[in-house]
């Protein structure tokens, strides 16, 4: 019996501990234009795999992306922010719950552009190859995550 209430009990503080990571660490926030249905659908994802996500609408995009530090290469049509992290455009949730468990010394992650079949830009069986980038402050990038 000390057995089983020690093993149910550790079994309750892990199911805690996870439960507090979600919701501490998988908290976003997202700058995006109240006119883009794109941005909607990529939050939609984000929210369908444990993020809870808080939206701002602006029609300040381009304010927001130079008080990030985001160079013109890097822009797409949102801007989020995870932890010390600056997330721009159509970054899967996988690559953003990476970044964040791996803690790699940088400034971000970006999808420039909008690549069809990114998340939040699917279009039927379309798509396009494209590759998240992690970059500096510098805006100097290398390759996070490719997809083909």
């Amino acid at each position: 019996m000390k057995k089983l209430t020690i093993a149910l009990g550790l079994a309750a503080s892990l199911t805690a501990a996870q439960t507090a990571w979600a919701e501490d660490d998988l908290s976003i926030k997202v700058y995006k234009s109240p006119t883009c249905g794109c941005c909607g659908d990529w939050i939609d994802h984000l929210e369908e795999n444990g993020f809870e996500v808080d939206v701002t609408d602006t029609n300040n995009m381009n304010q927001v992306k130079m008080d990030a530090g985001l160079t013109p290469q890097l822009a797409s049509c949102h801007t989020a922010f995870i932890d010390d992290y600056v997330i721009e455009g159509h970054v899967p949730a996988a690559d953003i719950r990476r970044l964040v468990e791996e803690k790699p010394m940088a400034h971000g992650l970006s999808v420039p552009g909008m690549p069809v079949g990114s998340p939040g830009m699917e279009v039927g069986d379309r798509k396009d190859n494209y590759q998240v980038l992690l970059f500096n402050e510098a805006g100097q990038t290398r390759v996070f995550a490719d997809y083909h």
